[in-house]
């Protein structure tokens, strides 16, 4: 029998307390009144996954525009917690920890995933270094690249960890390797109610790529970008604009993204994949955009966060000819979404 929206599964717990649906919907008013700020988000988003709707709203992260809310079925987001538990085989009783801010889709679904599945979810407060019990052994958790970094003394007690929101650099993916944890990367969006898709970052032997969940579709369009069909989590095709090489029916790698693509002289370059190149190379923050250009149509420039414009010109050594920025700019701080995403395009509008 599926489990429904409505219904909140016997072994669930939250912060080691049980509560049936009434009991956390006065749970979800403490938060709200008497809580720090993440936590009247938790208890705004409690609240309404526990109304009559079968409906609510969610906030994309806005990294490549605007930030824009969504409707989108509960039902849905239960069919994806379903299918996360049994990618991972989560089981009730097992435990959470939800370190994550509940702004979007990824912490709303780690309270969906405790309610539906029965797992007894720990919260913290969302920070990059999260205060977490790290003598408690966790099952399973989500945690953003930099969260990652700033616990890799800390992650022995958590047996699966899923990361998110952000590419993982070169070093990251170096001191992954060696954990006991089982750590994997996501690939999805709140149209597809967080992930449809994990790579394993260690323990796995090979080549990794991207594998679908259970009863998802994928296909390419003429721009070469992911096109996903998920029925059980949208009625609606999902058009992306990612780049990306299918392995096979069920496999898939990202390239890069089409709107950050630069054509520079008729050479198709990927800025994901030159700052690739470069990561662990350049000590600040940074990335490869483009500009107008007379002569190439477009040039390659790379932006760094700061006030110096000054490299070794060695670090671009193992650039194919086209790659090599023609320009180093700056800029005093990047802009950023809510859940600290680099916006590129506010980023560049602001050097003059």
């Amino acid at each position: 029998m599926i489990p429904t929206f409505d219904k909140i599964h016997l072994k669930f717990k939250l912060n080691n307390t049980s509560y049936n649906h009434e009991e956390l919907k006065e749970v979800s008013y403490s938060l709200i009144k008497e809580g720090e700020a993440y936590e009247k988000i938790i208890g705004n988003f409690l609240l309404d996954w526990l109304d009559e709707k079968d409906f609510l709203y969610v906030k994309t992260s806005g990294s490549t525009g605007n930030p824009k809310l969504i409707k989108v079925s509960k039902q849905a987001m239960v069919n994806s917690a379903i299918a996360t538990g049994n990618r991972f085989k989560l089981s009730p009783g097992d435990t959470a920890l939800h370190c994550l801010p509940t702004n979007f889709i990824a912490g709303k679904m780690m309270l969906v995933r405790a309610m539906i599945l029965g797992l007894e979810l720990d919260i913290v407060e969302p920070s990059t270094l999260p205060a977490y019990d790290d003598e408690k052994p966790y099952k399973f958790c989500a945690m953003v690249p930099m969260q990652v970094q700033k616990s890799l003394k800390r992650l022995q007690n958590i047996n699966t960890l899923i990361v998110g929101g952000a590419a993982v650099s070169k070093s990251l993916l170096k001191d992954i390797e060696p954990l006991k944890t089982k750590v994997f990367a996501t690939y999805g969006m709140a149209e597809t109610l967080s992930h449809i898709a994990i790579k394993p970052l260690n323990n796995y032997k090979g080549e990794a790529h991207f594998k679908l969940l259970k009863d998802v579709k994928i296909s390419q369009d003429d721009r070469d970008c992911l096109v996903v069909e998920a029925p059980k989590l949208t009625d609606k095709t999902i058009v992306t604009n990612d780049i990306v090489k299918l392995y096979s029916k069920t496999e898939f790698e990202v390239i890069g993204r089409y709107d950050n693509m630069i054509n520079s002289g008729g050479v198709k370059l990927f800025p994901e994949q030159i700052e690739a190149k470069l990561d662990g190379k350049i000590s600040q923050r940074f990335f490869v955009a483009s500009q107008p250009d007379d002569t190439l149509g477009e040039r390659v420039v790379l932006v760094l966060e700061g006030q110096s414009t000054e490299l070794d010109t060695a670090i671009f050594s193992d650039l194919e000819k086209y790659e090599v920025p023609k320009q180093i700019l700056s800029v005093e701080q990047f802009a950023e979404t809510s859940s600290k995403k680099i916006q590129r395009a506010k980023t560049i509008e602001q050097i003059k």
